[in-house]
C-alpha cells in the first residue's frame, strides 16, 4: 500500500494542536509516533529524545516495539545506527538495518522482526539536537528517497513542537513540585549502597548530601509551624546585616589567603544581597504580614527560576549564588551569628561546577564535592587538589535526585562513593575520617642519589595556597606555575598590574629560588567564561595556550610585562606551552623581546635576561627537539599531555584509558630522545607531570640523565626517600633495558620482574 506522505506531513503539522490536547509530553510524543506509524504504514514508530549534557538518546515513545523500552532504552551519541544519526545530523536508510555498521541489535524489545530501518535526526537550526525520528518495517528496502524527504519535513516541525512542549511541560512540572512532597529516594538508586567513581582529589569524608542542580531548584526550607514565633521584620533586618558582614569577612579572608584566584568571588553574593529587589521585597512581604523566613523562600525561589530559566548564561550561572544567600539568611534568621561555613558538614553533588564555584565552596568549608560529568584532568580536578577538597567524578546523573540529607561518605582516594553508609562501613572508614596527628615527614634542603649525584626538587604551583606546602616540604624552586588560574575564575582579564601583584607572591614564597613561570594555558577543557570563543570540534586540537597568545597579542603582552616586571632580579624563567614549532616559539619570544623594549623606555624596573624555554608536550617538538634546544634556556616535557598526544588516547575515557601507559614505548624513546637533546645542546632539561611520581618511571628518568623534576609539593618527602636509595648506576641499566624493548609486553613483563 502506498504511503501517504503528503497527508502525514500536514497532519504533522498540527502537532502543536495535538500538544495542547495531551496531559504531559509523553502522551503528546505517543501520540506523536502513532500517527507517523499510520501514515507510514511502518510497523515502528519510535522518537529517541537527546540529553545534550550527557550525550545519550533515551527511548521516549514508540509504536510497534515493547512499551516498557520506554525510558529505559538509551544509547550514547555515535552508538547504533539512532546514535549514529544524532552524531553525524544525517539520515541513515538501510533496506537491512543489520547490515549497518553501526547497528546496535537491543535484545527484548522485540526489534529482531524488523528489517528495513529509517532514521531521521530532529534538529533546531539546523545544527541543535533534539532527538532521533525512526521508522523500522519487517519487509527489507521497505523506505525509499521519499520517505526520508517527508520524516525529514517531519522531524523539522517536531523539534519546534518537542522543545516548546519540553519548556512548558518543565513549568509545569516545578508548579507541582512546590506542592507535592520530594520522593523518599530515586528509584534507579533503589538498593544502591556504593557508585564507582573515577578520583579527582584525594581524601575521605563523610557529610549529607546537597544538591545544587538536579530538578528542583527550590531553596529547600521548612517553613515555620504554626504555633512558632514568627520572625519579625527586625529579625530579618538583623539576620541581613549579619549576612552582609560575614560575606565581607569571608572575601577579605579568601583574598588574604588567595589573593591570585579569590578575587571578589563573593562580590555577586554581596551585590544580590543590597539589591532592593531582592531584599527589599523580602521587606515588602513581611510589611504584607508574611513571616519573614516564608518571604525570604518565596523571594529567593523566584529569583532562582528567574535565573535558571533565563537565556543568557551568565545569569544561569548565578543560581547557586542565589540559593546560598537563601541558606544564610535563613541560617542567621534563626540562629543569629552562628557562621560555621554554609557547606560544613555537607557533601555537594553537581552536574558541573565552575572553577569559581569550587572555591566559593571550599571556602564555605564544604566536606568534599560529587561531579556527575567532567574530566579527572581538567581545571577543576587541579583546584580541588591544591585546595584540599576530595573530589570524585560519577557518571551516574540518577544521583542528583537523591534526597537532600542522606548520608554519604566519599574515599576519593578509591573513587568510591558510599550511600546511606551502614555503622560497619562507617566504623571501616572511621580511622581514616579522622586521622590522627602525625608529625610531618623528615624533608632534607636538598636531594643526592645513594652515590651522590644531585636531583633538583622543584615544585608545580596552582595556587598562592601551595606556596605554603612549598615552604614545609623545603621545594627548591618552582618548576611549573599554571598561571591560567587568575584568568579562569574571574568575571575580566587580570590586569597586568593585578598579574604583576600575584607572581611577586609566587618569588617572595621562595625567595631567592629559581621560579618558571608558564603562560597562559586555556583552550581545551579550560575556557574562559568572560572571551567569545569558537565552539571547536575537538578544543583538544584548536586553539589552546601559546596559540591563543599569539592571537590575542594584547592579552600576551600585558601577561608576559607582568612576568618581567615581578621577576626584577629574581631567578625568573618564561615558558611557553603548546609548542608544536620553532616559529610559534620564535614569535612568543619576539613578543617578549617587544615587552621589553617598551618598559626599557617607560623606565619601568624588570628583568632584561629571563631564561626561556618551551613546555614539550607535542609530538610535533619532539621531532624538532633538536632546533628548539638550540633557541631555548631550558626543555620542561609535559609528560601528562605527551603521552596523551603521542598515544592518541583521553585517559579520562574509561573506553580507552587502560591504553594511557607512561611506559609505552613510543613515550620512552620519546622522553629519552628530548633528554638526550637537551645535554647535548647543554640546555637544562625538568619533567613536569605524573610520571615523575611512578617511582619505575623516575628510576628510568634519572637513568637517562634528568636531574631536574617538578611535582605537586606534598609528593617531594616521598619522592626523595625514594631517590636518597637510589644509585645512578642501577638506573642507567634500568633505563638501557627498558629503551631496548619494541612492545608493550615486553616492558610489562620486566617491570613486573623488577617489582619482584
Amino acid at each position: 500500500m502506498a504511503k501517504d506522505n503528503v497527508d502525514l506531513i500536514c497532519d504533522i503539522s498540527e502537532l502543536a494542536g495535538l500538544f495542547e490536547r495531551s496531559h504531559s509530553l509523553s502522551d503528546f510524543l505517543q501520540s506523536a509516533v502513532s500517527i507517523v506509524a499510520y501514515h507510514m504504514r511502518a510497523a515502528v514508530c519510535s522518537i529517541y529524545l537527546y540529553d545534550e549534557e550527557e550525550e545519550t538518546l533515551t527511548l521516549a515513545a514508540t509504536q510497534g516495539l515493547k512499551p516498557e523500552a520506554v525510558g529505559n532504552v538509551s544509547l550514547k551519541l555515535g552508538e547504533g545506527i539512532v546514535g549514529a544519526a544524532m552524531r553525524d545530523l544525517k539520515p541513515i536508510c538501510e533496506g537491512h538495518g543489520s547490515n549497518n555498521p553501526h547497528f546496535k541489535r537491543i535484545d527484548g524489545i522485540f526489534e529482531e522482526h524488523y528489517e528495513a530501518f529509517l532514521a531521521v535526526p530532529i534538529m533546531l537550526r539546523g545544527a541543535m539536537r533534539v532527538g532521533v525520528l525512526v521508522t523500522q518495517d519487517p519487509q527489507p528496502n521497505y523506505f525509499h528517497q521519499n520517505d526520508v524527504k517527508a520524516l525529514r519535513a517531519i522531524a523539522s516541525q517536531l523539534a519546534v513542537v518537542i522543545e516548546n512542549a519540553k519548556l512548558l511541560m518543565s513549568l509545569h512540572e516545578a508548579r507541582q513540585q512546590k506542592t507535592e512532597p520530594p520522593a523518599e529516594v530515586t528509584p534507579a538508586l533503589a538498593g544502591v549502597s556504593f557508585l564507582k567513581g573515577t578520583t579527582a582529589s584525594s581524601g575521605v569524608v563523610q557529610g549529607t548530601a546537597v544538591v545544587i542542580d538536579g530538578h528542583g531548584y527550590d531553596v529547600l526550607t521548612v517553613a515555620a509551624d504554626e504555633d512558632e514565633t514568627s520572625y519579625t521584620l527586625e529579625d530579618f533586618t538583623l539576620a541581613l546585616q549579619e549576612s552582609e558582614e560575614q560575606l565581607t569577612a569571608l572575601q577579605k579572608h579568601m583574598e588574604e589567603r588567595l589573593g591570585d584566584v579569590a578575587s571578589l568571588i563573593f562580590n555577586a553574593h554581596l551585590l544580590i544581597l543590597k539589591d532592593m529587589g531582592f531584599s527589599g521585597a523580602m521587606k515588602k512581604l513581611i510589611d504584607q504580614g508574611i513571616p519573614a523566613d516564608r518571604a525570604i523562600s518565596s523571594v529567593v525561589n523566584d529569583y532562582i527560576n528567574l535565573f535558571s530559566k533565563s537565556s543568557n548564561p551568565r545569569l544561569r550561572e548565578k543560581v547557586l549564588d542565589v540559593k546560598d544567600l537563601g541558606h544564610r539568611l535563613l541560617r542567621n534568621l534563626q540562629r543569629h551569628g552562628e557562621d560555621h561555613g554554609d557547606y560544613e558538614g555537607q557533601i555537594l553533588i553537581a552536574k558541573e561546577l565552575l572553577p569559581s564555584d569550587v572555591l566559593k565552596f571550599a571556602a564555605q568549608k564544604v566536606e568534599g564535592i560529587i561531579i556527575v560529568q567532567g574530566s579527572v584532568t581538567s581545571h577543576i580536578s587541579i583546584l580541588a587538589r591544591s585546595l584540599r577538597v576530595p573530589m570524585v567524578f560519577v557518571e551516574k546523573p540518577d544521583i542528583l535526585e537523591i534526597p537532600e540529607g542522606t548520608l554519604i561518605l566519599i574515599d576519593a582516594n578509591q573513587g568510591t562513593v558510599f550511600l546511606d553508609p551502614s555503622e560497619k562501613v562507617l566504623a571501616q572508614y572511621e580511622a581514616l575520617i579522622k586521622p590522627e596527628e602525625v608529625p610531618p615527614e623528615v624533608v632534607q634542603p636538598e636531594t643526592f642519589t645513594r652515590d651522590g649525584t644531585k636531583i633538583t626538587l622543584h615544585c608545580n604551583v596552582n595556587l598562592l595556597s601551595d606556596m605554603e606546602y612549598a615552604r614545609q616540604n623545603l621545594a627548591e624552586g618552582v618548576g611549573l606555575y599554571r598561571s591560567e588560574f587568575p584568568f579562569i575564575v574571574r568575571d575580566e582579564f587580570p590586569s597586568e598590574e593585578a598579574q604583576r601583584l600575584i607572581y611577586e607572591k609566587i618569588f617572595a614564597g621562595l625567595p631567592g629560588r629559581e621560579v618558571t613561570l608558564r603562560t597562559l594555558d586555556v583552550g581545551g577543557d579550560k575556557k574562559l567564561p568572560y572571551h567569545q570563543h569558537l565552539e571547536e570540534a575537538n578544543p583538544f586540537l584548536g586553539l589552546r595556550a601559546i596559540r591563543f597568545s599569539l592571537k590575542n597579542p594584547g592579552i600576551f603582552k600585558q601577561q608576559l610585562r607582568a612576568m618581567l616586571r615581578a621577576g626584577h632580579n629574581k631567578g625568573l624563567r618564561i615558558m611557553f606551552p603548546f609548542i608544536s614549532s620553532v616559529d610559534d616559539f620564535l614569535a612568543a619570544r619576539d613578543m617578549l623581546e617587544e615587552c621589553k623594549r617598551e618598559l626599557e623606555l617607560e623606565g619601568v624596573p624588570y628583568n632584561p635576561n629571563p631564561d626561556i624555554g618551551p613546555m614539550v608536550e607535542l609530538p610535533a617538538a619532539v621531532e624538532i627537539i633538536d632546533e628548539l634546544a638550540r633557541e631555548s634556556d631550558f626543555l620542561s616535557i609535559g609528560t601528562n599531555d605527551l603521552i596523551q598526544y603521542l598515544l592518541a588516547v583521553d585517559r579520562t575515557n574509561e573506553s580507552v584509558s587502560s591504553l594511557y601507559v607512561c611506559h609505552h614505548p613510543a613515550v620512552l624513546r620519546s622522553v629519552y630522545r628530548i633528554v638526550n637533546s637537551a645535554i647535548n645542546n647543554d640546555v637544562d632539561v625538568c619533567v613536569c607531570g605524573d610520571m615523575a611520581l611512578n617511582t619505575e618511571m623516575l628510576k628510568f628518568l634519572i637513568g637517562i640523565g634528568v636531574r631536574k623534576i617538578s611535582i605537586d609539593a606534598q609528593h617531594i618527602p616521598r619522592i626523595q626517600k625514594f631517590i636518597s636509595g637510589l644509585h645512578t648506576e642501577e638506573a642507567r641499566r634500568h633505563a638501557r633495558k627498558l629503551l631496548r624493548y619494541g612492545t608493550l609486553r615486553e616492558v610489562n613483563r620486566f617491570l613486573a620482574e623488577e617489582e619482584a
